[in-house]
């Protein structure tokens, strides 16, 4: 299971801050003391700290990312949390009675549904699913014991005792159009599976299939939070009121993000 977030250890090598910080690391003293606290030995301080100057990521590299106060398991070729994605939690976390069933859809490795259930509290009943099977590997580790990841496509993924019963299920699918994927940065579009960023040709094509199918899973007054972009949050609310659900939009300034909240 996750783990709290803790202070890293101060007084990096001002010799590896330097090393990170001419191959572009913004925050070179953060990373040395993070990749100093990862590695077992100078060795593999060494190795790690060549693959960042590399250009490799450095979630994966030290084996976890910091997410709503959580050490989140990540492993290379996954899908890395972003900060952004907090406002999704809170939002979510607004809505969840100590009892809820809680579904976290196109899990990655587990950040959102963890993070939902550690503010939650214990009474709730916590799922989660991935398509990518690396994701999932993360996501156990993540959310077991406490919850149950399963692997497969959105819903085909679920047993089918969870119909009917979700009360609240948060969604991160992939919203960036196929053609925007070569202008993000190269951490993700080198680093993490297309499966987690592409969208298809609008970028909705995920999640219109997530719409279709809301329906079906939610319970009588359960809420569907999805995170989008503040271009597509019109467009995305359309696609759930199509589906017969009452939805508004959440924004936030201060995540730089938006969250289209639909409820049966």
């Amino acid at each position: 299971m996750t783990t709290p977030a803790r202070a890293p250890d101060p007084a990096p090598d001002p010799a590896i801050v330097a090393r990170l910080r001419a191959a572009g690391c913004v925050f070179a003293e953060d990373e040395a003391r993070l990749i100093a606290e990862a590695a077992s030995s100078p060795q593999e301080l060494e190795d790690l700290v060549a693959k960042r100057v590399s250009g490799l990521p450095l979630e994966p590299l030290i084996g976890w990312a910091e997410f709503c106060g959580l050490r989140i398991r990540v492993a290379p070729g996954v899908f890395v949390p972003r900060h952004r994605t907090e406002f999704l939690v809170e939002q979510a976390v607004a809505l969840a009675a100590p009892d809820a069933v809680v579904l976290d859809l196109c899990c990655g490795a587990g950040a959102i549904g963890a993070a939902i259930a550690s503010r939650a509290g214990a009474g709730v009943e916590l799922v989660a699913c991935d398509v990518e099977p690396a994701a999932v590997r993360c996501a156990r580790e993540n959310i077991e014991p406490a919850g149950s990841v399963y692997e497969g496509d959105l819903y085909d993924a679920l047993p089918a005792s969870l119909r009917g019963r979700v009360d609240v299920l948060a969604v991160n699918a992939p919203y960036v159009p196929t053609d925007a994927i070569a202008l993000m940065p190269p951490e993700a579009r080198l680093h993490e599976p297309a499966v987690a960023l592409d969208g298809g040709g609008d970028g909705l094509d995920v999640q219109r299939r997530v719409a279709a199918g809301a329906g079906e899973w939610l319970a009588p007054g359960g809420s569907l939070l999805i995170e989008t972009s503040g271009e597509q949050a019109t467009q995305t609310a359309a696609l759930f009121q199509r589906e017969g659900l009452s939805v508004r939009i959440a924004t936030s300034d201060e995540y730089d993000t938006t969250v289209v909240i639909a409820t049966a």
